[in-house]
């Protein structure tokens, strides 16, 4: 077991009722702890000029310095000298295509298991699983993998919805779509709800924020879990 890993998972970047990571704030201050600068990853949104100047304001918010990965000159370079790195969200296929394109996964996950922060946010806490099989998203481009960073040994489902018995609509529930993947695979699914995150320090895995998540795994029935459940029994 890595202890030096340092990840928090955010299900949504935006909570209703609250603006751009309001309801995440102490949770990355806390996280980010002496941390000035933060590296940015833009990569899963079209508009990366002003996606990084709406994450640089909100960063500088809070108290940090934020560098665009889209600005640099060398990627490789920025992710290496980076003292943390914050991927937000957007659609997870032109996401992990970027990271591809870039050629960076190896250096991010490198950068982590030597203890540099890593926060996702929707898209970027999918692609810190070992696989993007769990996004909600549609494939608008074709990565050369579906394989991400591995950075947490479980998949993230974001923004998981509950079933709505009351509902009339006839398509799949999101229970129903993760079971499909684990009728194919055999790894752990977290189905984080909006408000949820999950962060690992020390080789623990915490569940944070205000909501719960789900855990799916391979013919079990799923689990419920409340923010401060530490999470590490299911990911046996």
């Amino acid at each position: 077991m890595n202890l030096m890993k340092r990840v928090l998972l955010i299900s949504n970047s935006t909570l209703f009722g609250s603006g751009y990571l309001d309801h995440a704030e102490n949770e990355i201050r806390n996280f980010l702890l002496d941390t000035q600068k933060v590296l940015f990853i833009p990569y899963a949104i079209y508009d990366r000029d002003a996606y990084a100047n709406s994450a640089r304001t909100r960063f500088e918010k809070m108290g940090f310095r934020l560098e665009s990965i889209h600005s640099a000159s060398h990627p490789l370079k920025a992710v290496n000298d980076a003292e943390a790195i914050f991927i937000g969200g957007g659609n997870t296929f032109r996401l992990l295509k970027g990271l591809y394109d870039a050629d960076i996964l190896e250096a991010i996950r490198r950068r982590v298991d030597a203890g540099m922060p890593y926060i996702g946010s929707s898209a970027g806490s999918n692609v810190a699983g070992p696989t993007i099989k769990t996004t909600n998203d549609m494939p608008i481009v074709q990565p050369p993998s579906f394989v991400a960073l591995g950075l947490v040994s479980f998949q993230i489902n974001p923004h998981y919805l509950d079933p709505d018995p009351n509902s009339t609509h006839m398509g799949e529930t999101r229970d129903q779509r993760i079971l499909q993947f684990l009728e194919e695979n055999d790894t752990t699914v977290v189905g984080l709800r909006e408000g949820a995150m999950v962060r690992l320090e020390d080789g623990v895995h915490t569940l944070k924020g205000s909501s719960g998540a789900r855990i799916f795994h391979k013919d079990e029935e799923p689990v419920e879990t409340i923010p401060g459940d530490i999470l590490d029994r299911f990911f046996a």
